[in-house]
């Protein structure tokens, strides 16, 4: 996930964060939503609060993000 596909999707992970990291707060996302470019900011985060360096911290946001909508789209698919 680079930057910009992050962008795209922030209201996803900020809606997602807590569930996903539970250290995640909203003071940490009030921070990131501030932020020039939010997704250095939200791995930089990562980094501080769960100990990942930046690459482990980028393929965690991507990996969660993707499972996230892979659910979502079987929900809608199951609906009659």
């Amino acid at each position: 996930m680079d930057k910009n596909e992050f962008e795209g999707k922030w209201k996803i992970i900020k809606d997602q964060s807590k569930i996903w990291w539970s250290l995640i707060t909203d003071a940490d996302l009030k921070q990131v939503e501030e932020a020039d470019i939010k997704f250095f900011e939200y791995v930089t985060i990562l980094k501080l609060k769960y100990g990942y360096d930046r690459q482990v911290a980028k393929n965690e946001v991507s990996r969660r993000v993707t499972e996230y909508e892979t659910q979502l789209q079987a929900v809608i698919a199951a609906r009659p």
